[in-house]
């Protein structure tokens, strides 16, 4: 029994993650490139390795002839029968090869042959085991700054965080350990390249639901999510068992589960709100902490106008329109925000018309209310709309713009 061989084999299988089936195989085929270089061909090599006790035997396919007129394809008779006295003109007979025979070149070959695939199969399981953990949160070692790149060790492999993946205004020391999330694991000759980002919005989806028990086990469902890397990021949630509030198990006693999560990400602030499949209600929850006094959300064109107290006007947009950015962004409508005075002035206004009714909403869809102020249609024009105040502000969010006054509380 070949023990040193069996030991290795096993090392291997443990460390590198090999199976021993796979090792067995790059012997066999070391072996058979060794005798191609040892004799020039090998077409009728043959090698056996005994999974069990490891011992091999290497052993060439020669016919028996009178003449030998190729020694590595035939053998004379009288060889043939020292070997075996049943031996006769025609047979095909098994000559056993001495591995220790083989030359220094022949040898460096093999050996070569055999550490080409322990690397092609490390970078193979390497590369099997970061791609199951694509789309998901890993934690990692900063190795160094490749430029304005970094460098993560993730355990058997580096990663690279992008300068376009990195929160402007993070910085991080060699050896601080982080938490990633995996883009993209792609497969190369050099081995598996792992591409991270620290500014998706997955990443405090991912962080959520490893630490907060209750999404884990599906009884609190995140619904949607809207991230600005760095500054805020609002959370829509919702409950699936009626004794379960959502916000307060994602917040934590205290604090204590948000505030970890916030600490992960450097400080980043985090809105959690209720989902409502009511779009009105859900504008009104992703638009907090501003008060609302009215909306008027149309489902069909993913549009909803919004009125608020004039005090609340800057706080519903947010510094540089943050907090509407990021609401337009949660629900996914295009939202219009007026102050009460902004709003009184406009043509054909009515309170009336702003308010959403829970009765017409069903699980078809929402039913516009149509404006019954006579000859409203008429009166309102888009161009009378936008020359009301200088102040309206419109959300766009492909093209915003605001006030710089209005969005700023302090102005």
């Amino acid at each position: 029994m070949n023990k040193e061989l069996m030991e290795a084999l096993d090392i291997l299988e443990k460390e590198k993650e090999i199976s021993k089936e796979t090792l067995f195989e790059a012997i066999e085929n070391s072996l058979i490139t060794a005798c191609k270089n040892h004799f020039g061909k090998a077409d009728n090599v043959k090698v056996e390795i005994d999974r069990e006790t490891c011992d091999f035997l290497c052993y060439a396919e020669k016919e028996v002839v009178e003449e030998v007129e190729d020694d590595v394809l035939q053998i004379s008779l009288e060889d043939a029968q020292e070997i075996s006295k049943k031996a006769k003109l025609g047979d095909m007979l098994h000559v056993e090869i001495k591995s220790k025979e083989f030359g220094r070149i022949a040898t460096q070959n093999a050996k070569n042959v055999i550490l080409q695939k322990i690397r092609e199969e490390e970078r193979s399981v390497i590369f099997n085991q970061y791609y199951e953990k694509e789309k998901d949160v890993v934690t990692g070692i900063v190795q160094r700054y490749i430029g304005r790149n970094i460098s993560i060790n993730l355990g058997k492999a580096d990663a690279v965080l992008n300068e376009s993946e990195q929160v402007r205004g993070e910085n991080f020391r060699p050896t601080e350990r982080i938490k990633v999330y995996i883009l993209e694991v792609k497969n190369t000759p050099k081995g598996p390249r792992i591409l991270v980002s620290r500014t998706h919005p997955e990443l405090v989806k991912r962080l959520f639901e490893s630490e907060v028990t209750e999404i884990k086990d599906g009884t609190v469902e995140i619904m949607s999510i809207a991230r600005e890397a760095g500054s805020r990021t609002k959370l829509a949630v919702r409950s699936n068992n009626p004794n379960v509030d959502a916000v307060g198990a994602c917040v934590g006693i205290n604090g204590a589960r948000v505030n970890s999560i916030v600490d992960e990400l450097c400080g980043e602030k985090i809105d959690i709100v209720n989902w409502d499949e009511n779009p009105g209600n859900l504008i009104q929850n992703a638009l907090s902490p501003a008060k609302i006094v009215a909306v008027f959300a149309d489902p069909d064109e993913k549009t909803a106008k919004v009125v608020v107290p004039d005090y609340q006007l800057s706080l519903a947009i947010g510094k540089e329109g943050q907090n509407a950015r990021l609401a337009a962004r949660l629900t996914g409508y295009k939202i219009d925000i007026k102050s009460e005075t902004q709003a009184k002035d406009a043509p054909g206004f009515r309170y009336e018309d702003y308010v959403y009714d829970d009765d017409e909403y069903d699980e078809e869809g929402y039913e516009e209310e149509e404006y019954t102020q006579e000859g409203y249609e008429e009166e309102y024009e888009e161009e009378d709309y936008d020359s009301v105040d200088s102040e309206e502000v419109e959300y766009d969010e492909e093209n915003y713009e605001e006030d710089p006054e209005q969005a700023d509380p302090e102005a």
